[in-house]
């Protein structure tokens, strides 16, 4: 049986990731801030009892982090997607109007948190089959595609780990490990909104066959939902 662990588990494109998972026979090791209120997953949980694992990790609690590793360390992890993030509210996003103490707390979640992951779960990953590391992006931290402005927390956030995800491919040739950004679509979520042009589900159907059929030369690479390469 093949493992994905999954951080921001418990809603929108974290929570389809678990279900279609879970659906496909995968162990998925669900991680959310707060399980205990976590209604949706928890009965995904008991609908797949023998395969989800819903655990509670605040990507800005490091300790946390390590302690989880600790729990997992026997178990190899295939796939570990970093999906957890944060988009500050627009009032606090543009220019003259910053909030700059969301501003560290969106840097400490999109951009530190996916690094932190994958140092902590390195050796789990290493021992997998699949040995890949996926980390739900952005089009909006492409400064090429950048035509609007504005949204300068959370673009940066996202250009930034995208640059960790760069040099994390670099990092991790030696050891086989496949990193990839994904760009998920513009997701009807909660976090996305209701004006998205896409649901939860097609979009991880379309990241799903990315990472299907991602190579140790996609590794580095920057995609779309849909398979297309994004400008950096």
């Amino acid at each position: 049986m093949r493992t994905v662990l999954i951080t921001g588990a418990n809603r929108g494109i974290g929570l389809e990731f678990v279900n279609q998972y879970a659906r496909d026979g995968w162990r998925v090791l669900a991680c959310c801030r707060c399980p205990d209120t976590a209604d949706v997953l928890d009965n995904l949980a008991k609908q797949y009892p023998e395969q989800v694992m819903v655990h509670a990790l605040d990507l800005t609690n490091h300790k946390q982090i390590e302690q989880l590793s600790k729990t997992l360390s026997t178990i190899p992890i295939d796939l570990l997607i970093n999906n957890a993030g944060v988009y500050p509210t627009a009032r606090g996003d543009n220019f003259g109007k910053t909030d700059y103490k969301a501003w560290m707390h969106a840097f400490e979640i999109n951009t530190m948190g996916p690094l932190k992951m994958a140092e902590v779960f390195f050796k789990q990953i290493s021992i997998s089959d699949l040995k890949t590391i996926v980390t739900i992006t952005s089009k909006m931290g492409s400064i090429a595609d950048n035509h609007r402005g504005a949204s300068y927390v959370y673009r940066t956030s996202k250009s930034a780990v995208n640059m960790v995800m760069k040099s994390l491919a670099i990092d991790l040739e030696s050891a086989g490990i496949t990193v990839v950004s994904l760009h998920p679509g513009w997701v009807r979520t909660d976090m996305g909104g209701p004006n998205g042009l896409i649901s939860a589900e097609h979009s991880v159907t379309g990241m799903r066959q990315v990472i299907d059929e991602l190579s140790y030369a996609d590794s580095g690479k920057f995609y779309a939902f849909d398979g297309q390469v994004v400008p950096w």
